[in-house]
């Protein structure tokens, strides 16, 4: 189980860029393997968007390749986004799910991978289109994320469909971290493509 305290200076600490969620996710990673929890406790637990935005991100790369683990990913971002979308002040997630692992090495080199990308994201980020991610607007991004961490589960066996929806949630969870409504806009973008793909490939 893992609890998100209000604390101001645990808040203070949260990511608030995709390079401090890379050092974060970075720093988490020790050992052989990288549990889930470890990311999270690693994020200091004080907002729902970065723990969103990790596995998230963790879909993108490689790590995508080993089975199931999407699959686990989505019903992560699920839970994650569902509590989000009804208010809740605290996250709660099943110790079943926070314990599964991945190959430290395999994480630290998709971390490596998402560098440069994550650097341009932040270089062409800014406070636009801000309706988007203010009440009642950004409770949509969260439903369009709980569907996407829904439907991994069940695409897992489309190819790529995993990581295109991941690369959708990580947009839309940018979109809340750095108030930039844009990014809303292209992850609407990135799930019509996952979604012709998945139709295609059924």
């Amino acid at each position: 189980m893992s609890q998100a305290p209000d604390s101001a200076d645990r808040q203070s600490s949260a990511p608030s860029s995709m390079r401090d969620m890379l050092d974060s996710l970075s720093d988490s990673a020790h050992g052989e393997e990288t549990s889930l929890d470890d990311i999270v406790e690693a994020l200091g637990q004080a907002s729902f968007v970065p723990v969103l935005l990790a596995p998230a991100l963790a879909v993108v790369t490689p790590l995508s390749g080993i089975p199931l683990f999407s699959s686990f990913c989505g019903i992560f971002i699920a839970l994650v986004a569902g509590q989000s979308l009804i208010g809740r002040s605290h996250l709660w997630l099943p110790g079943w799910l926070t314990r599964r692992a991945v190959p430290t090495k395999r994480l630290k080199k998709g971390i490596d991978q998402l560098r440069k990308p994550a650097a341009w994201i932040d270089r062409h980020s800014g406070e636009r289109l801000t309706f988007l991610v203010t009440p009642p607007a950004d409770r949509l991004i969260f439903l369009a994320c709980l569907l996407c961490g829904m439907a991994m589960p069940l695409l897992e066996v489309v190819p790529f469909s995993s990581s295109i929806l991941g690369a959708a949630v990580t947009l839309m969870a940018f979109t809340l971290l750095a108030r930039d409504g844009l990014f809303a806009l292209l992850a609407l973008v990135v799930i019509a493509g996952g979604l012709t793909l998945a139709v295609r490939s059924i």
